[in-house]
């Protein structure tokens, strides 16, 4: 099955190899895309459905139902706020539909506190992801697409351990 990943906010949906932070731009962390933000893009939904398994005021991680893991971080380096200028909408352990509002934030404060305010939408632990947008997308509109399969039994793309 094919998990549909969406826009969590308006802006432009760039390559990952945008972002200016080597652990995103290299797909370190795992494949997906960037969205620069709109200005005005103040509230962050969830790309898709299921359960918040992490909440920080700068990031969050929603799994969906079959264990698939997307991670939205908002902005680079905001960590280092120490969650000023972010309200946590959504308690970690919820269920959310894709689009439900998860977290506040002003991508306009952050860049004038000298950080950038692209927010990768990472797919956690995948060996690639398909039909990337790029250019102006709208909160719920498609981003990127994670087949479950990429070859290999497992839909990994590898061999099971003790295969290899």
């Amino acid at each position: 099955m094919v998990l549909k990943v969406t826009a969590p906010l308006a802006g432009t949906a760039v390559p990952l190899s945008d972002v200016p932070d080597p652990v995103f731009a290299e797909g370190i962390v795992g494949p997906g895309a960037a969205i620069r933000p709109d200005p005005t893009a103040r509230t962050v939904g969830a790309p898709i459905a299921g359960v918040l398994a992490k909440v920080k005021p700068h990031a969050f991680v929603v799994v969906a139902p079959d264990g698939r893991g997307v991670l939205v971080h908002l902005g680079i380096d905001t960590v280092s706020l120490g969650g000023e200028g972010f309200g946590v909408l959504a308690a970690e352990g919820s269920t959310v539909a894709a689009g439900d509002a998860v977290i506040e934030w002003d991508p306009v404060a952050v860049e004038a506190g000298g950080r950038s305010a692209i927010c990768p939408v990472v797919a956690l632990d995948a060996p690639a992801v398909a039909d990337v947008a790029a250019g102006p997308v709208l909160p719920g509109a498609h981003l990127f697409s994670w087949p479950d399969s990429f070859g290999g039994p497992d839909g990994t793309g590898r061999e099971p351990a003790g295969k290899e």
